[in-house]
């Protein structure tokens, strides 16, 4: 792959950081945004203290996904775009709009830039909630070609942010003069941590090992490492099979929350003693609901297995997976080495 000048957005995030790390291993050149330009130095160092040399191609600008200012000088000679940044709120909102408002309206606005520096594509990271949300319960085998269901069972904010955001990128680009569009439907995303922050599905993780989680929920996660999505994402950028299409980005069955704990008892042996042992009765969960607005919103997953295939990364992209045993361990053992526990 020739190198290429790159623009990842939301460049202090966790998939975005190891997307901007998985880049200049590969020899590109990346501009990552902030909204505050101030951070840059600790972005630097999270991204060298995780093994990016200091010399590395990398550089900043400050913009902001509900301003306009910015964008243009971000696009300035850039080839391809990586479209990472998006409010991440799963679970209960009082405001919805707080999460839907800006990834949608975020997306178009990263949209419009790209088209206008006649960038040549746009990879955009949607999300598994995009596809699976609301559907009757079943044995269902989730792909690409499902959309989530935005009013349905278990379709909260998160859900609806990242499936509308989605489609109207998809609507944009109907528009040949738009730049070509490919998203990236990652399920929940474990792995090493960047910096101190906890993204992602890592709270599991966390919560299991601060005792924060003294009872596990009867629930499935449906789990792929970090390292492996921001591959995805370097390979979906230039493939030319990859043009306008979605990826699902899962590796094998949903594991019940009791394994995830058996995992990290051991692979953190030390740091074992809060890992709870016993799941939570759907009926008291049910009951706990009734007062708990986050939890009510994880009832309708409640003892569910999504079914998950990643046939079409594995085949277009030759894209593969670590297990998600894997990713439980790496991002346990970032954690207790970053004394985060």
């Amino acid at each position: 792959m020739a190198p290429y000048h790159v623009l990842v957005t939301g460049g202090s995030g966790f998939i975005a950081g190891h997307c901007i790390l998985t880049l200049l291993e590969a020899g590109h050149r990346v501009r990552a945004t902030l909204r505050d330009l101030g951070r840059e130095p600790e972005v630097r160092r999270i991204l060298e203290e995780t093994g990016m040399p200091t010399d590395s191609p990398l550089g900043f600008v400050q913009t902001d996904l509900m301003q306009d200012t910015g964008w243009v000088e971000a696009l300035e000679g850039v080839d391809f775009v990586l479209h990472v940044a998006s409010p991440v709120h799963p679970g209960h909102l009082e405001t919805e709009d707080d999460v839907i408002v800006p990834a949608r309206a975020g997306t178009l606005r990263v949209l419009r830039a790209a088209r206008a520096a006649r960038v040549r594509r746009v990879v955009l990271t949607s999300a598994f909630h995009a596809v699976s949300w609301g559907h009757p319960r079943g044995n269902h085998l989730f792909t690409e070609a499902d959309w989530t269901i935005p009013d349905g069972p278990g379709a909260d904010a998160y859900a609806r942010s990242k499936t509308f955001a989605e489609q109207a990128a998809w609507d944009f680009v109907k528009d040949a003069a738009g730049p070509e569009l490919v998203t990236m439907l990652p399920v929940a995303v474990m792995g090493p941590v960047l910096g101190t922050g906890i993204s992602g599905a890592n709270h599991i993780v966390h919560q299991m090992l601060t005792g924060a989680m003294p009872f596990m929920p009867d629930l499935h996660i449906p789990i792929v490492d970090v390292r492996d999505v921001a591959c995805a994402h370097l390979l979906a950028m230039a493939a030319p099979e990859a043009a306008s299409q979605r990826f699902l980005l899962s590796n094998g069955p949903a594991l019940p929350m009791r394994d995830i704990a058996a995992v990290l008892r051991a692979a953190a042996a030390g740091s074992a003693h809060h890992i709870p042992r016993r799941v939570m009765p759907n009926a008291v969960m049910h009951l706990i609901g009734l007062f708990n607005p986050q939890v009510r919103a994880i009832l309708p997953d409640l003892g569910q297995s999504k079914r998950t295939s990643n046939e079409k990364a594995a085949r277009l992209l030759g894209w593969s997976a670590r297990a998600p045993a894997e990713a439980i361990a790496a991002a346990a053992e970032s954690m207790i080495r970053k004394s985060l526990l």
